[in-house]
C-alpha cells in the first residue's frame, strides 16, 4: 500500500490556495462577477455624482498626445494593452515626421515599427497603421470619417477606438468603454454590465444629456488616479458621500475634496 506523502499534500494544498486566491482577485478587478440588474442610483443621485466631477474638472481631456483626427486615431490605436504615456513617447518623432496617411505609407512598414518598438504588439500595430492609412487614402479621400461604421472597417479599429475618436475629436458624446470605466460601471454600481457594450448601453442611459461628452473622460480619469482597481484611493475622493461602492472604505470624516466640490456645485447652481 502507498502513502500520500504529507509534504506532497501540503504543495497541493499551497498550490490550491493560491489558484483561488489568483481566481478572486480576477474576479474583482477585470470581472464584476454577478452583475447588478440595475443601476444603485435614481436619476438625482446620478446626476449629483456627474455634477461633481463637472465643478472639480470641466473640460477633461484625454491624455494621448496628437495633432489632429489622422494621428489621434493612430495614438488610440497604438494605446491597446499599453499606457498613454508609453504611446506618447514613441509617437513623438513619429508624429513629426508622419501625420498623414500619405506620410505614413510613404514611411513604411519596417520604419514605423521601429519607431513604435516599444509599445506591446508594436509588428501587428505597425502593419495595421500602414493598412489603414492606405484604406484612409483608398476609401475617405485621406481623411478620418465621423462614423462609427466606417471607423470600425479600418484595420485595428474597434467600437472603443472608434468612441473615443468620435469623442475627443468630433465632439460626439459617445462612451468608450475601457478597463476602468468598466470596473467602475460595476464597482460603483452606476451602469452595470458583463461586458464592454454593456456598460457603454447602459452607461449612455444613465449620463445626464449634458454630461454626456465628457462622462467617459471623467471616469476614466476617475479608475486611473482615484478609483483604483486594487485599492480604491477613498480618501482622495470627490463623490465619496455619494457613493453605493460594497468596496468604498470607511473613513470617519467625509473626505475634504468631497465637501469642496460639494460646496462648489451648491454655490454655481445659485448663479
Amino acid at each position: 500500500m502507498t502513502k500520500t506523502k504529507p509534504a506532497a499534500a501540503s504543495k497541493s494544498s499551497t498550490n490550491r490556495a493560491k489558484k483561488a486566491k489568483t481566481a478572486k482577485r480576477a474576479l474583482s478587478v477585470d470581472n464584476p462577477g454577478r452583475v447588478l440588474k440595475r443601476s444603485r442610483y435614481s436619476k438625482a443621485e446620478t446626476y449629483a455624482v456627474f455634477e461633481r466631477f463637472h465643478a472639480a474638472n470641466p473640460e477633461p481631456e484625454g491624455e494621448l498626445n496628437y495633432v489632429n483626427a489622422f494621428t489621434l486615431l493612430v495614438a488610440v490605436v497604438l494605446s491597446a494593452q499599453a499606457t498613454d504615456v508609453g504611446v506618447n513617447k514613441a509617437t513623438k518623432h513619429l508624429f513629426e515626421i508622419a501625420d498623414t496617411p500619405e506620410k505614413m505609407v510613404a514611411l513604411g512598414e519596417d520604419t514605423v515599427r521601429e519607431k513604435i518598438r516599444t509599445i506591446g504588439l508594436f509588428k501587428t500595430k505597425a502593419k495595421n497603421v500602414i493598412l489603414l492609412s492606405e484604406q484612409l487614402l483608398r476609401d475617405h479621400g485621406g481623411l478620418v470619417p465621423e462614423n462609427r461604421e466606417a471607423l470600425e472597417k479600418l484595420p485595428g479599429v474597434g467600437r472603443k477606438t472608434a468612441n473615443v475618436v468620435l469623442n475627443i475629436y468630433f465632439g460626439h458624446p459617445t462612451i468608450a468603454v475601457d478597463t476602468h470605466l468598466f470596473r467602475l460601471g460595476n464597482r460603483l454600481g452606476i451602469a452595470p454590465g458583463k461586458t464592454p457594450l454593456e456598460v457603454e448601453l447602459a452607461m449612455e442611459k444613465a449620463v445626464p444629456i449634458e454630461f454626456g461628452r465628457h462622462a467617459h473622460h471623467w471616469l476614466i480619469l476617475h479608475g486611473r488616479y482615484i478609483c483604483k482597481a486594487r485599492k480604491p484611493d477613498c480618501a482622495q475622493c470627490l463623490i465619496y458621500d455619494l457613493c453605493k461602492s460594497p468596496e468604498k472604505e470607511k473613513l470617519e470624516h467625509i473626505p475634504q475634496i468631497a465637501l469642496q466640490t460639494a460646496a462648489k456645485c451648491s454655490k454655481q447652481a445659485t448663479l
